[in-house]
């Protein structure tokens, strides 16, 4: 019954007694029934039936308001069946995604007791999921993990914390999982807590990564191949351009100053006519012309003043070479003390600031460049900055771009760090922080 059929009711009793209560009075009323005879019995009749007006009137708020609460009862019971079959269904369904999920879920008490452990979680531990309902979760850590991964639940769960990954390595975030045949393989974990009836449980979500751990390490283990085979191909490049260089110096060099100088004697003979003079002449600039180029080319290969005089003059060589050739200002802040390095470092830092002046003369449009160093006991940063138009980030990503390439790999062969900033309009920023050894400050 709805509430307003209840009011309706309640309407009708009302006027029930109002008509009840008119006609008490009227045969209560002496002076109305004056006229008849047994006055009394009628007056006595009157007050009856307001008496039993208003008994009525009780009885009926009394069944009203039992049939309100027996309403109200029945629909409660109607709501509560429906959150049960709602829960129910509910239940079911968080049942079988937790049944079919590929990933493994395990839910332990504070006691480290496991309550919930699907089939993908069972599975990958070589187990049942009756054979582990109930057991404890060290039954699938390696012993000497059980320990430290005890504390790290429970502290874990006094942080209050709801939720994180697990693993000690912000790279990898994985733990390591016990089967049931001995083997141990790679998992990667999160947890959670929740407090159900003041009781603390831990969830556990993971995965095994054992194919990605293995595809991992052998992709570092190629990446590292690769940058040994870097290193080694630049160490016979730099082998080779000194040898060239140094062939091209002492034999060809030597051949045309030679020639030059056979040229400087028959210049001398008084028998030469005019015209014969005149071609000498020029077959001597053509000489000289020769053995410059053969000197800059040598120079580019690997500068003599890198093997002979150092760090500090050799740049000091390249620094008035770029400028005279491209005509762009180019300021080297440094001191030859700061530069008094191996030859290893020397060629690498020679290297990429050659290979930097190149990308300048070449892409930057500048009219500047500054190349600063600073050294401390430990290493060796040197800067270098242009004010031309700048290198857009997406120029940077391309795999054709092996200049910049080039000089990462040969900075990180000897464990440095290579920055590079560039702003559209504003120029280029390379900063470069080399590693010393102690042999490498004795030098």
């Amino acid at each position: 019954m709805t509430h307003k059929s209840t009011q309706k009711i309640r309407q009708i009793l009302w006027i029930a007694l109002l008509f009840s209560v008119f006609l008490g009075l009227i045969l209560s009323n002496t002076s109305l029934l004056s006229g008849f005879e047994n006055r009394e019995q009628l007056v006595l009749t009157g007050h009856i039936f307001q008496l039993l007006a208003a008994l009525a009137l009780y009885r009926s708020e009394l069944a009203i308001n039992q049939h309100a609460l027996t309403i109200t009862q029945a629909n409660a019971n109607v709501d509560l069946h429906a959150t049960a079959d709602e829960l129910s269904l509910q239940k079911k369904r968080l049942t079988g995604i937790i049944e079919t999920a590929i990933d493994g879920i395990v839910t332990v008490d504070k006691m480290q007791k496991i309550v919930v452990i699907n089939p993908a979680a069972a599975t990958m531990f070589g187990y049942t999921v009756e054979a582990l309902q109930h057991e404890s979760l060290d039954l699938v850590i390696p012993s000497r993990h059980r320990k430290n991964h005890g504390e790290h639940v429970n502290n874990f769960g006094a942080t209050g914390a709801t939720k994180r990954r697990m693993g000690s390595s912000f790279e990898d975030f994985y733990v390591t999982g016990l089967r049931a045949d001995g083997t141990e393989f790679p998992i990667e974990a999160s947890i959670s807590s929740s407090l159900e009836n003041g009781e603390r449980f831990y969830t556990v979500i993971f995965r095994d990564i054992t194919e990605r751990k293995i595809a991992k390490d052998k992709l570092a283990q190629y990446h590292t191949q690769l940058s040994q085979l870097s290193t080694a191909l630049q160490s016979i490049r730099e082998e080779e351009r000194k040898h060239i260089a140094r062939e091209l110096h002492d034999d060809l060099g030597q051949l045309l100053a030679a020639l030059r100088m056979d040229l400087s004697l028959l210049q001398r003979d008084s028998l030469l006519t005019e015209k014969t003079q005149k071609t000498v002449r020029s077959m001597d600039q053509l000489i000289l012309t020769s053995i410059t180029t053969l000197r800059r080319i040598a120079s580019d290969l690997r500068p003599r003043a890198l093997d002979e005089g150092g760090l500090f003059y050799a740049l000091k060589t390249l620094q008035k070479d770029f400028s005279n050739r491209h005509q762009i200002d180019c300021e080297l802040i440094a001191d030859e003390e700061q530069l008094t390095l191996d030859d290893a470092h020397s060629t690498a830092i020679f290297r990429v600031i050659q290979e930097s002046l190149t990308n300048v003369a070449r892409h930057a449009v500048a009219s500047e460049v500054q190349i600063e160093f600073q050294r401390d006991a430990s290493s060796i940063s040197f800067s270098i900055r242009d004010n031309g138009r700048g290198i857009d980030e997406e120029d940077m990503k391309k795999t054709r771009s092996f200049g910049l390439v080039g000089m990462r790999e040969r900075i990180k062969a000897m464990h440095g760090e290579f920055t590079v900033t560039s702003t559209l309009g504003e120029g280029t920023h390379l900063e470069i922080k080399l590693p010393l050894s102690t042999s490498t400050d004795a030098q």
